[in-house]
């Protein structure tokens, strides 16, 4: 008979390990700038990502950018760690992006990236609305071009979280906390985007394998 397992001491137990980015932020609330400076480098270019994929503009996404980071300096001290740093930033990014898309619509133009209104509901704007002159550019362009234009496409809600999961690989969990979302509505979406993705990438394949190349 074998004998029982000995209790393991308290102070034997491993460590929590504490995420670099939080610590970062510990040194950053206490006034070390060079510290949240560190974290704007590793972080500016996936908050431009973001922002340009939501807006679709690189001069929105630019200020959009020193926006969410003078924004979460600001808010360090609601950063409570309960999350990646990247994911509480990454929600920033999306809300200031969505008040810049707020702020179109009370123009008077039409964004590309608003659904169309028909008899039978809203829509999504065609494919061929993104550009004045599409066959002179659909002749042209390379496969990573044809579906980064497909992306835009997408209406802003499916955009945005086909954007954080698949491009900037972030877990549905995450995906779901950066847009306030519930897990069960960002698989919904992830899944009508890629499908709407395949479907209108196939109808562009479909037509240019019908019409065959541009001489």
């Amino acid at each position: 008979m074998s004998a029982a397992s000995p209790t393991i001491p308290v102070d034997t137990l491993v460590p929590v390990e504490i995420h670099p980015d939080v610590a970062l932020v510990a040194r950053a609330k206490e006034g070390d700038t060079a510290a949240f400076e560190q974290l704007v480098r590793q972080y500016d270019r996936q908050v431009f990502r973001v922002a340009q994929h939501i807006t679709q503009n690189r001069e929105d996404a630019e200020d959009i950018t020193q926006d969410a980071f003078l924004k979460a300096y600001e808010k360090l001290d609601q950063f409570q760690g309960n999350s990646k740093f990247s994911t509480w930033l990454v929600r920033i990014a999306v809300n200031e992006s969505l008040m810049r898309l707020r702020k179109r619509k009370t123009s008077k133009t039409v964004s590309m990236d608003e659904n169309v209104q028909t008899d039978e509901g809203s829509i999504p704007r065609d494919f061929a609305d993104w550009s004045p002159n599409p066959e002179q550019q659909f002749g042209t362009s390379e496969l990573g071009d044809i579906l980064r234009k497909t992306i835009q496409g997408l209406p802003p809600g499916f955009r945005t979280v086909f954007t954080l999961r698949d491009i900037e690989n972030l877990s549905t969990e995450e995906t779901a906390e950066a847009l306030g979302l519930s897990v069960p509505a960002v698989k919904s979406r992830l899944l009508r985007a890629r499908l709407q993705l395949r479907e209108r990438l196939s109808r562009y394949f479909r037509q240019t394998k019908t019409e065959g190349p541009k001489p």
